[in-house]
């Protein structure tokens, strides 16, 4: 029992030292709705941001991207489209949109993601993912 009685200090010394440690705060998808769509796509999602005017083309009504694809939410394809991978990240490319490439920003933290198609599982960034699925409860 005398080990026992010995490790006990150390243990309760270790666990108030990771008490004090600062976690680091969780972002939310509101919040990088809110950091990163809110200017252009408006509190709404609707396109109706405090940038939307002086932007052409204007910004998407995000609360119709099911509506716009038959009724199915496409999160693969909205992913794509927020990372900026769809416009194209090669030298040549020419951009046709407004709509910034936010992929680097989301970054961190992977998680699987499967689409559905019966492939296997790929890793996204879970904030990526996070941020597309807020957008889909957005739906109309």
């Amino acid at each position: 029992m005398r080990p026992v009685i010995i490790l006990l200090p150390a243990a309760l010394a270790a666990a108030s030292l990771l008490a004090c440690v600062p976690v680091e705060p969780q972002v939310t998808a509101r919040q990088d709705y809110k950091t990163f769509c809110v200017n252009c796509h408006g509190e709404d999602g609707r396109g109706d941001g405090i940038l939307a005017a002086s932007l052409s083309p204007p910004p998407a009504d995000l609360t119709q991207i099911a509506a716009r694809n038959g009724g199915t939410f496409p999160t693969t394809q909205v992913m794509s489209v927020i990372d900026g991978y769809t416009r194209g990240q090669h030298a040549n490319a020419v951009r046709t949109e407004m709509m910034p490439e936010f992929g680097t920003l989301l970054e961190g933290r992977s998680v699987l993601y499967d689409d559905g198609l019966g492939g296997p599982p790929v890793p996204v960034p879970e904030r990526l993912l996070q941020l597309a699925q807020y957008l889909e409860r957005m739906q109309d």
